[in-house]
């Protein structure tokens, strides 16, 4: 191995002696999640793919096994739900390379506006974005401590940090804005464990997060209103969220990264 060869596995989760990176939100296609399943498999990792739709999953990770001769797969869970998670996390032990990386990207977005939510609008959007991260994250994180540490990234978004404005809504904004204080405390209170835990905060992202309640017009809109004019790609989000996963970033915890094209400067 040349010294270049070794100084770029030490980057990766190769350096790591072949360990799995879970990821949540792993199905869709054109989505954030299989798009970071696929570049952390190009650093080496071994990836597990988690998804409502479970077929979805598995094709995918067997695509990503393919292409880049890592292990792979693809497992359905509801991230809302405590027992399916924790049975999917405990599938993923027996099965796969000792788990070191998490990126929870699962989640869902509405446009409503506040004074015609429901309650249960306001339930299902927080399960899915909140306190999904919340259960899979915490069983997550136990399986790190007993492994000898490891590394977690979230999924926030702009709208977080600007009081939404962008596409989702209150529910959304406000699920969103839960996700960085988790992030914030867990990264507080597992780094004495080796576990470091930071948050991606994307703005408007080129998948189909909004399939069904947008046009070619508003998706125009939302590009018009970033200074770099475009909309982020799938791809360059998932950059972020492994780097975050790497040992580049081993020595940053606690921290939100803001990737919006500028929309949001602070």
């Amino acid at each position: 191995m040349t010294t270049q060869t070794q100084d770029e596995a030490t980057r990766t989760g190769a350096a790591r002696g072949r360990r799995t990176a879970v990821v949540t939100g792993a199905g869709s296609p054109r989505g954030i999640g299989v798009a970071t399943a696929r570049r952390l498999a190009s650093d080496g990792w071994a990836v597990a793919l988690l998804d409502l739709d479970a077929a979805a999953a598995e094709k995918a990770a067997a695509q990503i096994g393919e292409e880049h001769g890592v292990p792979a797969t693809g497992l359905g869970v509801d991230v809302t739900d405590e027992e399916s998670v924790d049975a999917v996390v405990t599938r993923v032990e027996e099965t796969m390379p000792p788990v070191a990386g998490l990126a929870c990207i699962a989640g869902i977005t509405s446009p409503t506006r506040f004074l015609d939510t429901t309650r249960a609008e306001w339930d299902r959007i927080m399960g899915v974005n909140a306190t999904g991260t919340y259960l899979v994250a915490k069983r997550v994180a136990a399986t790190m401590r007993d492994g000898g540490g490891g590394a977690i990234a979230t999924m926030s978004s702009v709208s977080a940090v600007r009081g939404g404005g962008v596409f989702g809504g209150v529910p959304y904004s406000a699920a969103k804005a839960a996700i960085l204080g988790l992030t914030r405390a867990m990264a507080r209170e597992l780094g004495p464990l080796g576990i470091t835990v930071n948050a991606v905060a994307p703005g408007v992202v080129d998948t189909d997060i909004r399939a069904g309640a947008t046009n070619p017009e508003k998706e125009a809109a939302l590009a018009a209103d970033v200074p770099l004019g475009r909309q982020a790609t799938a791809a360059e989000i998932a950059a972020l969220f492994a780097f975050l996963l790497s040992t580049d970033a081993a020595y940053i915890t606690g921290a939100t990264y803001d990737i919006n094209g500028g929309s949001h400067i602070s």
